[in-house]
């Protein structure tokens, strides 16, 4: 008979993608996901496996919600350059608040660990074709509704916004002088004119 599991699995996955995202692969230890989880080494290696798979488990819950999230933030508005604006103006506001959020936890895998594993190299260039797809169907609805020029070429259109969006939560880590990063932006956002 097998024993049943005597732990939340989903909630251990959440801990541990906390975990991980706030800091890194890497400097996660094992005692410091045991503790975080609530659970012994043994039911983190029977749910999930090691270190690594439980990591993997982690990103693709997180590249799952991330995608959702991001559709539906973009969904909630009438304008389509209304939604970008405020999409790129919140990613920026973030960053300067008082307690910053950790950034993109995808996005934080891209430069820890893609550089030099594959199986990373590929989840998060996944994730980037996600965000390219979702960029493209508002990009659609904007040519769609006559708000977005019908010669926009939109596929080059959607993977600048996704290069913009990777390269702007990068920068944004560092938190640059706020005009640099307004001046940016503008500059982002005048693509979909």
């Amino acid at each position: 008979m097998v024993r049943q599991r005597e732990f939340d699995e989903e909630r251990a996955l959440d801990e541990a993608m906390q975990l991980f995202w706030e800091k890194g692969y890497k400097a996660t230890s094992l005692s410091d996901l045991t503790k975080k989880m609530g659970i012994q080494r043994p039911s983190l290696y029977s749910a999930f496996g090691d270190k690594e798979e439980l990591f993997e488990a982690a990103l693709r819950k997180y590249i799952k919600q991330h995608s959702f999230d991001i559709r539906k933030k973009l969904q909630n508005h009438q304008s389509v350059k209304e939604a970008f604006r405020m999409f790129f103006e919140e990613l920026v506001e973030e960053a300067y608040k008082e307690n910053p959020s950790k950034g993109c936890f995808c996005i934080n895998t891209m430069v820890e660990l893609a550089p030099h594993d594959e199986k990373f190299e590929i989840l998060t260039r996944e994730h980037q074709m996600y965000l390219s797809v979702i960029f493209q169907e508002m990009i659609v609805t904007g040519i769609n509704s006559g708000e977005l020029k019908s010669s926009l070429n939109i596929k080059m259109l959607a993977q600048t916004l996704v290069v913009s969006l990777i390269g702007l939560t990068v920068l944004m880590k560092s938190r640059p002088d706020r005009s640099f990063v307004d001046n940016s932006v503008m500059m982002i956002l005048s693509l979909l004119k």
